[in-house]
């Protein structure tokens, strides 16, 4: 049986790493097949009490500190740090099945590849029609784009990125480490390297994890304007447009299609007819999709309000990357 390290970057996640690591504790794995390497950014609430709370009663538990407290870094310190040949990397935001790492390591030896990850679930802890809203819109194609591993496929089949992946340890030492420079995008970055060595990613639909997506707009929109602002300054770090995929600039393209004719209809009035069949277009598209997937525990107008908000903060915190990266060239 293959051993394996398990890499949690967290900060300040008191209320979701115990149910991380739980969930590693009670894998139909053998604890004594895998090290849980918890890279830790200074947490000021109660992050730390709790693992090593857990470490006292599970030894195969580590705890790294992070002075840079930034997820890259974590990464790197949790790879290099760990002891096995398998290394896989988690979220303190999520917990795993009982055969997520069986399954996972299993089919990665059948199918030959490279790396190997699960589906996600997303969930909230406080459900709500509002949260199970948000929860319905991540989950949603229109929401996140073509996005496999939050959409879900019946069988394993070659993707671009899986979030919660396994890979031989080896790997990171052929084709480098994460790049600290990326506060966001990493994963991809990494995967998008990955794919262009000729490795190959696979999803798992027989493995899955959940993940606690955030439970108020304001989180929703400060999360995916920060996952907008790094669509461009990934590429100004990288140097490179291969780094994402083309689902990252949808959203900028959109809010551009709206903008754009609408300050230029300062010289071209008709151009403001533009935006506004734009806008209506997407409008009878969202409320279009909201009637298709409301359900009887959540609401019309929250399941709108997530695509909303999900849409126009990645949106415009793309744009917000454009005139940073302007900055940064001064």
């Amino acid at each position: 049986m293959e051993k394996i390290s398990v890499v949690i970057p967290c900060r300040n996640e008191e209320k979701y790493i115990e149910q991380c690591i739980q969930s590693f504790i009670e894998m139909d794995y053998p604890n004594e097949f895998i090290e849980i390497l918890v890279v830790d950014g200074k947490s000021t609430d109660r992050t730390k009490e709790i693992i090593f709370n857990l470490k006292k009663d599970h030894p195969f538990i580590r705890y790294i500190e992070n002075p840079d407290k930034v997820t890259p870094v974590a990464l790197n310190l949790g790879i290099k740090n760990a002891s096995n040949e398998f290394v896989m990397i988690a979220s303190s935001h999520s917990t795993f099945s009982k055969n997520y790492i069986s399954e996972v390591i299993s089919e990665l030896k059948r199918i030959n590849c490279d790396g190997a990850g699960g589906v996600v679930i997303t969930d909230v802890k406080n459900k709500s029609s509002k949260t199970l809203s948000i929860c319905k819109v991540l989950s949603n194609k229109v929401g996140v784009g073509n996005s496999m591993f939050r959409i879900g496929t019946d069988n394993p089949m070659k993707v671009d990125i899986v979030p919660f992946g396994i890979y031989p340890k080896n790997l990171f030492y052929e084709v480098g480490f994460y790049n600290e420079k990326l506060i966001r995008n990493q994963d991809m970055e990494f995967s998008k390297r990955l794919l262009a060595e000729d490795k190959k990613i696979y999803l798992i639909p027989s493995a899955k994890s959940t993940y606690f997506a955030r439970e108020t707009f304001r989180e929703l929109a400060m999360n995916n304007y920060g996952n907008g602002l790094w669509v461009l300054l990934t590429i100004y770090v990288t140097k490179k447009i291969s780094s994402l995929s083309l689902r990252h600039f949808v959203p900028m393209i959109f809010v551009l299609s709206l903008l754009l004719p609408l300050i230029l209809s300062v010289f071209i009035p008709e151009l403001f007819f533009i935006t506004i069949a734009a806008l209506a277009l997407y409008i009878l598209t969202i409320l279009f999709v909201t009637i298709k997937i409301k359900d009887g525990l959540t609401s019309y107008l929250y399941i709108f309000l997530s695509f909303i908000t999900l849409h126009f903060s990645y949106g415009f915190g793309s744009i917000a990357g454009l005139f940073k990266i302007r900055k940064l060239f001064k």
